[in-house]
């Protein structure tokens, strides 16, 4: 029973240290961390195109008011000009130049509130802009990084594969292998030349005299033939 609790303590720790194996590919790890800046990323454009879109807004909202603070003095300067001419009553005319001066203020009130508002907003705009450009910096450079470790785990895994070959050839086997065939070359070799000095000792004497005779033959045949030019004044 031991052993069985043993063996499975030995899986189980095996399938634990190939997790941690996985968990620590050096690829994998550089991809995730990148997917995980872009998720950064993304969260801090969003943030920065919402900042971006509360300081237009402001800054429309305060020229809108600087608008209207104009227009208002300007009622109230025709109330006061209508009244010069007769053309209403002072006093009625008088209590609505005050009102219309009265919004003219509350305006340019709320312009200079949204202009000093505006001017806040665009300095957080200006901060996440340059942490979302950092952001996008170190994004790419990872990704280069990432290219450059893929090619150095390919290398780095063709080359223990290749080194992993090497270790299992029996170097000194394959060598004492090579030299028992060249030894067996030299033994045929030594063979066949042995084979051909018996064959030349077993020739009989009558083969040597047919031999020495056959000799004397073509060298009497060659002398007359050239004794029979010279006679004919053949060159």
């Amino acid at each position: 029973m031991a052993s069985i609790f043993q063996r499975l303590f030995k899986v189980g720790q095996s399938q634990a240290h190939d997790i941690i194996n996985k968990f620590e590919d050096p690829i994998k790890m550089t991809e995730q961390g990148i997917r995980d800046l872009k998720k950064d990323l993304q969260g801090s454009m969003r943030s920065l195109a919402e900042v971006k879109g509360i300081t237009i807004r402001m800054k429309k909202e305060a020229e809108d008011n600087k608008k209207l603070a104009a227009d208002y003095e300007r009622k109230a300067m025709l109330l006061l000009q209508k009244m010069q001419k007769g053309d209403i009553d002072g006093a009625e005319a008088e209590r609505l130049a005050t009102e219309a001066l009265k919004k003219k203020e509350d305006c340019s009130q709320k312009a200079v509130r949204l202009m000093k508002e505006q001017e806040q907003q665009e300095k957080m705009s200006a901060q996440l802009q340059a942490n979302v450009d950092k952001l996008r910096s170190t994004v790419s450079t990872y990704e280069n990084d990432l290219i450059t470790l893929r090619a150095r785990a390919k290398t780095a895994a063709a080359t223990r594969k290749v080194n992993e070959q090497m270790a299992k050839v029996d170097s000194s086997g394959t060598i004492s292998m090579l030299e028992k065939m060249k030894a067996k070359v030299e033994e045929d070799e030594s063979l066949a030349q042995s084979y051909g000095e018996i064959a030349s000792a077993d020739k009989s004497i009558d083969d040597e005299l047919n031999a020495a005779l056959g000799s004397g033959e073509t060298s009497t045949a060659s002398d007359s033939l050239a004794a029979l030019k010279s006679k004919m004044g053949i060159q």
